[in-house]
């Protein structure tokens, strides 16, 4: 390790190990707008609920290929047999219950779009369509949720999207760089303000 490597401070939390240091210096914050990129996100951060985000990290590019890419229109047609293989599936996250909101999210995000609405601009409405910057010193200051992640998570549940409590909304928030919950010691916060 490099001596500007040893002087680079990061939020605590992303030290653990290299793949939380990769995705804690080119990820986690950085504002997302694409619909399907969104998307994928979210269903991500529904598979994560009650387990270590260092799981799905290490099982995303197995997540990617076995729900398609996470084309909408693709998981929003699977089949008891699509559902049996996911189940099935050593490589995921093999939940019942999390796998069928996945599909039911699809068909939800499917029909938002039908209606003419982009899945961007409809979440990214409750942060006012601009990114938020929090100016934490400590971990222990970072909310599990908001009132914004509140208001998300009820106008998707009735969008008829599963698996997106508060907690997991404002998750999705922080890492979609709705909110920049990276501390004010962190390099990550002020590039980001920039």
């Amino acid at each position: 390790m490099s001596s500007d490597e040893q002087t680079v401070q990061r939020c605590g939390w992303s030290e653990a190990n290299d793949l939380y240091v990769a995705y804690h210096d080119t990820q986690w914050g950085v504002p997302v707008r694409d619909d399907r990129a969104l998307f994928e996100k979210l269903i991500l951060d529904g598979f994560q609920a009650g387990l270590s985000w260092w799981i799905i990290l290490k099982k995303t590019e197995n997540f990617r290929h076995a729900f398609d890419g996470f084309e909408p229109e693709r998981i929003a047609r699977y089949d008891e047999a699509k559902l049996a293989a996911l189940k099935a599936d050593a490589g995921i996250v093999r939940n019942k219950a999390k796998i069928q909101a996945a599909v039911r999210n699809a068909q939800a995000w499917l029909r938002l779009r039908e209606e003419g609405e982009s899945f961007s601009d409809f979440l990214w409405d409750f942060v006012g369509g601009q990114t938020v910057h929090n100016h934490w010193t400590r971990l222990d200051q970072l909310p599990a949720q908001t009132a914004e992640s509140q208001a998300m998570a009820k106008a998707l549940k009735k969008r008829d999207f599963r698996f997106c409590g508060p907690t997991i909304t404002y998750a999705f928030m922080q890492a979609v760089g709705m909110v920049n919950d990276h501390l004010v010691t962190c390099f990550r916060h002020w590039e980001l303000r920039a």
